[in-house]
């Protein structure tokens, strides 16, 4: 399968069902007890693919009158890894059924957390391919 079908499987409305906006809220009304006490929203995003791998990443795009950078977000690939409301283990499943019998997944990781400025933050999705 080639980078434009996995484009094309992966448009911006297919990864926000995979992680739909209202998620942010949910986790952080299970983290803190109040939604309005998150500093940003979680958006899950396409990056690339080759022969070997596919990358997702997941975006933390800081909210208004909220510090992205004051917060924690380096900690949270091990959170993200685990949370049941984030449920990485299931996007990854849906992931792998969206793009048909053309992709097993063999395993996935997250990487650490970016800081591409300092009001969007990355974590790396990685997921390999089955040889």
């Amino acid at each position: 399968m080639n980078q434009e079908r996995f484009k094309d499987i992966f448009n911006d409305e297919t990864l926000n069902k995979l992680l739909p906006e209202s998620r942010s809220n949910e986790f952080f009304e299970a983290l803190y007890g109040d939604a309005e006490e998150g500093a940003y929203d979680i958006r899950l995003a396409f990056v690339k693919a080759d022969d070997k791998n596919l990358e997702f990443e997941l975006q933390l795009h800081q909210r208004p009158g909220k510090c992205l950078a004051c917060n924690l977000t380096y900690g949270l690939p091990e959170v993200f890894k685990r949370h049941p409301l984030i449920n990485l283990n299931g996007i990854v499943k849906e992931i792998e059924n969206l793009a048909g019998g053309d992709l097993k997944i063999a395993e996935w990781k997250l990487g650490r957390t970016k800081e591409r400025t300092r009001q969007l933050h990355t974590l790396p999705l990685i997921l390999s391919r089955q040889s």
